[in-house]
């Protein structure tokens, strides 16, 4: 077990601390969950820099660190529905997507055993709902039409980050010569 997927492990103890945070009724509970958010997200830029600087790219890391992310991006969008902050189709549209991914990375795992590397379309969306959502824990009062606004950007960024991991998935599934 090296230290990205340590770092895995730990975003991935974050996600019910963030949800259990989330919802108390102190007046400190939204920034501290924004700090846990953040620390998660510090700390998946921290795992990725790692494994990749000092060639510790593991198959349980592939697998472990963006489950740990889409755990905590799903948890985040789950709570601030919750809260009635944004829509309900906007969970929906995340987990069809996500559903999607992960059956997906499974595949791949059977065809390639292996899955696809992150790129920066998904770094960036990743980044941008990480913002978006922070935004949205901090500030629960914006108004209702600039929260789906906000929240429809961060989805239609991470779709267009699916539909590109897809078209991957199609041209390596091609190329892979039949046994």
């Amino acid at each position: 077990m090296n230290i990205p997927n340590l770092l895995s492990l730990f975003r991935l103890v974050l996600v019910p601390v963030f949800a259990v945070v989330f919802f108390q009724p102190l007046p400190y509970a939204r920034p501290l969950a924004v700090g846990i958010y953040a620390l998660a997200f510090l700390t998946d830029v921290a795992d990725g820099y790692i494994a990749r600087r000092f060639n510790m790219v593991t198959r349980l890391g592939r697998i472990l660190d963006p489950l740990a992310d889409k755990l905590m991006t799903f948890t985040v969008i789950v709570c601030i529905t919750a809260a009635g902050i944004i829509p309900l189709w906007a969970v929906v549209i995340f987990f069809c997507k996500e559903v999607c991914m992960g059956l997906g990375a499974m595949s791949m795992l059977g065809k390639t055993d292996d899955v696809i590397p992150s790129n920066w379309l998904g770094k960036v969306s990743t980044f941008v709902f990480f913002v978006v959502c922070a935004a949205l824990v901090l500030f629960p009062a914006i108004p209702k039409f600039w929260a789906t606004v906000m929240i429809s950007v961060a989805l239609a960024l991470t779709v267009a980050a699916f539909l590109n991991y897809l078209r991957q998935y199609l041209t390596m599934v091609r190329k892979k010569p039949e046994a």
